[in-house]
Formats: structure tokens, sequence, C-alpha cells
């Protein structure tokens, strides 16, 4: 297991895999970041229902643009140009959950509190990393703070929603049931051989199959809060 901290000046120094696979999770990182506004700024901020709401959602759009500003940079410093992603379609996105659109209040919502939340793990994983650049960028910046709050907005609508009334409970149920499958593939393979990759060099914390689990039983019991069904956790779903 590789413990060794690794800053910029000695990137170029480390073992090509090592570096292989930074570039890789930077560039997929910075596609996330920007993916979330393209999928819900069209159609969902000038259809918000107060103007606080709308509010919320230009701030969370913002917020995630510079996530991605401060991802690129990092990327940038090793060489990667991540601005191709600002101008693909959502059809080109890396992960699955960020093609298509967003077009429904419901689906704002359950985007926020199960997708957001999916992005919360993944920053997670890079708390305390062997690469001291993004250790630093997840740590000490308002990254996790704000995905935090994107978190709350998400869950507590969901919430909303699904109390209102019978027709609004089933309308945030057809959404829950889409985002939750989403949300459980982006963890990817449970037997990913580059997910043991990053863990041997200290890029990442968990096996996939844990941190998917994990997720799973923190929003399983806030679903069942909240008076909903828990999805079928394999329909539809590309990995397991």
């Amino acid at each position: 297991m590789f413990t060794d901290k690794i800053d910029l000046k000695d990137f170029e120094k480390q073992d090509p895999e090592y570096q292989d696979l930074l570039r890789r999770v930077l560039a997929i990182q910075a596609d996330c970041e920007i993916g979330g506004p393209n999928l819900y700024v069209k159609h969902i901020l000038p259809n918000a229902p107060t103007k606080l709401d709308q509010l919320i959602v230009a701030r969370t759009a913002a917020e995630e643009m510079d996530h991605y500003r401060k991802i690129a940079r990092l990327a940038g410093d090793i060489a990667v140009d991540v601005s191709y992603v600002l101008s693909r379609s959502n059809q080109e996105r890396y992960v699955e959950a960020f093609r298509g659109e967003i077009q429904t209040w419901e689906d704002y919502a359950a985007f926020g509190f199960l997708i957001d939340r999916v992005g919360r793990y993944q920053l997670e994983e890079f708390i305390g990393c062997t690469y001291l650049p993004l250790a630093r960028v997840v740590e000490d910046a308002d990254v996790i703070r704000e995905e935090e709050g994107h978190i709350d907005f998400g869950t507590n609508k969901t919430a909303e929603y699904a109390a209102k009334d019978e027709e609004w409970k089933a309308r945030v149920q057809k959404a829950v049931d889409y985002w939750y499958v989403k949300g459980l593939d982006m963890f990817g393979n449970s037997k990913s051989y580059r997910s043991e990759r990053y863990m041997y060099w200290g890029l990442k914390r968990r096996p996939n199959a844990e941190a998917r689990q994990q997720y799973k039983d923190e929003v399983d019991a806030l679903i069942t809060k909240m008076g909903l069904k828990i999805p079928d956790p394999n329909k539809g779903r590309l990995f397991t």
C-alpha cells in the first residue's frame, strides 16, 4: 500500500499507473461537477416555485461550477486539459446519471437528495489522499460543506413533496425510483480492478461495494422516514 504524500513538484517522479489514475479521476470529477448544472439549469431555474427556490438553484449551480474550476485547476497542473467537458453534450458525460435533462421539480429534489449525496461520498474518498493538492482542495475549501447544502435542500424538498398529497407522493416515488438506481450505479462495479488500484495508491479509501452499501443504508433509512417505498436496488442497474 502506497502511503507517501505527493505534492505537485514530485508528481512526474511517480509511477506511471499513479499518474494515469490521478489524471483519470480528476477528469471524471470535473465532468461530474459541471454535469449537474447542465442537467437542471435550463428547465428548473426559470420554473422555480418561489423566488427563494430560484435563488437556491442559481447558487447551487454556481457552487458546482466553482467546484469544477477547482478540480480543473488541479488537472491542469498535471497536464490534463478538462475544458472539453464544458461544451460536450449531456449524452457524452462519463457518468450515466448526468446524461439527459431534469425537467420537473420532483426530479430536481430527488437528484439533490440521492445523486448529490453520491457526490459527497466521492469527495470524501479524497480526504487524506496521497496527492496533497487534491486532499487540500477537499479538506480546506468549502467543497464538501457546499455539497452538504445541496443534499440538504434536495432531501428536504423530497420529504416536503412526499408529504403534500397522494398525487405528489406518487410523483416523488417515481423520481426516487429513477434516481435511486442511478445513485447505486455511480459507485461502479463491485469487483473493479481499477478501484483496487486507486486504493493501493492511496487515491481512494473504500472499495466500491463498501461505499455503495454505506450509501444505501443511509438513503434507505431516509426514504422510509419520508413514507416512501425503498426502490428495487437491482431494477435497471448497469453495475453490480
